[in-house]
């Protein structure tokens, strides 16, 4: 089994028990991290505490990403807790309910904005906040969806933001490389989480990614757990600026 005794992980993005963070947090956990995780806000605070209090030794923490005066609290408490950071799991990902149904082309302008401030500016300010932590070097791991290659119906403003957090992700790796810092995205097939419920059809996305499939279902949750715990070892030490398809081979086939 994968060890990361002695290593310190902060994980973003846990909404719910079905969250892609929490399946990551878990992972995380078992394998030995200290864990640091983060919830929103004050409305999704009891579901978020409850579950994360349920891991032994991990401690609980509000920060709303789209703001910086929390981000900066936030590592604040990190540094003064923890001392070094060796694993930042970025799992956030919003936008407006109106402008991921109908076309593409009637994106308003702030649906737009928000879905790129939140989705992926935020994964930039957090690397930011956190790279002085990374003392030892680091894993920073960030989720996205092969709506960000192909076009995928109703997935709209998402698929775009979702490109542009590919290309960050690669100009991070670059950045911070030096430091001895890797930055990867795993690209997971449609999963029932709390964000997926706001996409318009997404039922039809589940249905038709099992019958394409080579391996002819959707991919388990856990399954990409996993791939966030592989991201975060010694394991994946060679890897960076890559997305990482867990998908069930999805993304291979041309139809």
């Amino acid at each position: 089994m994968t060890s990361l005794e002695g290593r310190t992980a902060v994980v973003f993005g846990v909404a719910n028990k079905r969250s892609i963070a929490w399946s990551i947090a878990q992972g995380l956990h078992e394998a030995g991290a200290k864990l640091a995780v983060t919830y929103q806000n004050e409305r999704l605070e009891r579901e978020a505490k409850d579950l994360i209090l349920g891991l032994p030794g991990a401690e609980a923490f509000m920060c709303d990403v789209s703001n910086d005066t929390e981000i900066d609290r936030l590592f604040g408490q990190i540094r003064d807790r923890y001392g070094k950071l060796h694993v930042l799991v970025h799992s956030v990902a919003f936008a407006p309910g109106n402008d991921l149904n109908g076309d593409f082309v009637n994106t308003s302008r702030e649906g737009f904005r928000i879905a790129h401030d939140v989705s992926v500016f935020s994964l930039i300010a957090l690397a930011r906040a956190a790279a002085p932590l990374m003392q030892d070097g680091g894993s920073i791991i960030t989720m996205t969806y092969y709506g960000a290659e192909k076009v995928v119906p109703n997935y709209n403003v998402m698929g775009v933001a979702k490109a542009a957090l590919e290309c960050s992700v690669r100009y991070l790796a670059h950045d911070l490389g030096k430091r001895k810092i890797r930055v990867n995205a795993i690209s997971a097939g449609p999963i029932k989480t709390l964000a997926a419920r706001g996409i318009s059809g997404f039922a039809d996305m589940q249905r038709v990614h099992a019958e394409r499939a080579p391996l002819q279902r959707n991919v388990d949750v856990n399954e990409v757990g996993a791939t966030g715990v592989f991201l975060a070892s010694d394991a994946s030490s060679g890897i960076t600026g890559e997305v990482i398809y867990v998908d069930c081979g999805y993304n291979i086939m041309g139809f």
